[in-house]
């Protein structure tokens, strides 16, 4: 099973690429954590943004493997506590399903992407940078591979 981020926006800064990379790496080869970066759509002057936000969700659509189990990021979605994570953690291995998360660009997820979505999950009810959203999914995951394998790093 593998588990990947597909996230509109890239050449993110070192600090960004590096927090990410940490928890990455940490994950087992059974749990792979893959990075996919969508390009942004350009916003120039008096953008259209749902042409642009079309754009992006179709490139992250085209990024999604057929029978992807998908978790959109959303602010309005469900929050989720680390065991519940977790627990979402072991189901998604049970089922062997490949498991992506989309994160939008600045103007949020297309439609498209959200009716695509199985599950939509909140991280905060703050608006996060995106950047940083790389960073806290990748530690969230690992956190929530950590509770399921009785790991030290997690302590409630």
């Amino acid at each position: 099973m593998r588990l990947r981020l597909i996230c509109v926006g890239q050449k993110m800064p070192e600090w960004v690429s590096q927090g990410y990379n940490e928890y990455a790496r940490r994950m087992p080869p059974e749990l792979a954590l893959d990075l996919v970066e969508i390009p942004m759509a350009h916003r120039g002057k008096n953008p259209d943004i749902p042409r642009l936000m079309q754009r992006e969700g179709d490139a992250i659509l085209s990024a999604l493997g057929p029978r992807d189990r998908v978790i959109a990021l959303e602010v309005g979605g469900r929050n989720w506590s680390t065991e519940k994570l977790a627990s979402q953690l072991e189901s998604w291995q049970q089922d062997g399903q490949d498991v992506s998360f989309l994160v939008g660009g600045p103007d949020g997820l297309a439609d498209a992407c959200r009716a695509r979505a199985d599950q939509m999950w909140s991280l905060s009810a703050l608006t996060l940078p995106h950047p940083l959203v790389r960073i806290l999914l990748a530690e969230q995951l690992y956190r929530a591979w950590s509770v399921t394998r009785n790991h030290p790093y997690h302590r409630a």
